[in-house]
């Protein structure tokens, strides 16, 4: 058996990763560890804020441009179902809130006030919203009450929505016959 040395290997890693942006690096790496049931060794330190605080308007921006408050983070994920949408709540308040909001889990109360936020319809109940997000795989369970964005949740906002534009045209129904 050919043994590889660990630098030889983090020479491929790298080599890999080098070319692509910075939080789409540390998002890859967090997933194969998450993936392989590693912990990192030295958590990331998130960035300082801009000296003098937020812009006027009451919120920040950040390094790319897009605004930081959850009412436009939601309107550009655009998510379509409230499974979705709990997602990409936990996903803005882990990563994309200033950083004097950001948290690693949210409430029902939490998900319910950002759909007031976000000018979102309320939901019924927002724990069962939250239980229903976890069952498709979007959240885990933290603690009684408080639920985390992981891995496939962070893929589905980061990546996949906002979605194709849905088609107004009806599609055929599998089986429908022809006149």
């Amino acid at each position: 058996m050919t043994s590889i040395a660990d630098f030889d290997i983090a020479k491929s890693v790298a080599d890999l990763l080098k070319d692509i942006e910075k939080d789409r690096q540390g998002r890859i790496l967090r997933w194969v560890s998450e993936s392989l049931g590693i912990e990192p060794s030295h958590p990331a330190t998130p960035a300082s804020p801009p000296p003098g605080g937020p812009p006027p308007g009451g919120h920040q921006v950040d390094r790319v441009g897009t605004s930081t408050n959850i009412k436009s983070f939601i309107e550009t994920k655009d998510p379509k179902s409230d499974n979705q949408f709990a997602a990409a709540v936990a996903y803005f308040y882990r990563f994309e809130a200033p950083l004097n909001e950001r948290k690693d889990a949210i409430t029902p109360e939490e998900l319910q006030e950002a759909t007031r936020l976000a000018g979102r319809k309320r939901l019924g109940d927002p724990g069962k919203t939250l239980r229903n997000a976890k069952d498709m795989g979007y959240l885990d369970s933290v603690d009684r009450g408080k639920f985390a964005v992981n891995s496939v949740g962070e893929n589905l906002v980061a990546m996949t929505l906002p979605g194709e534009a849905r088609s107004s045209k009806p599609t055929k129904r599998a089986g429908a016959k022809k006149r």
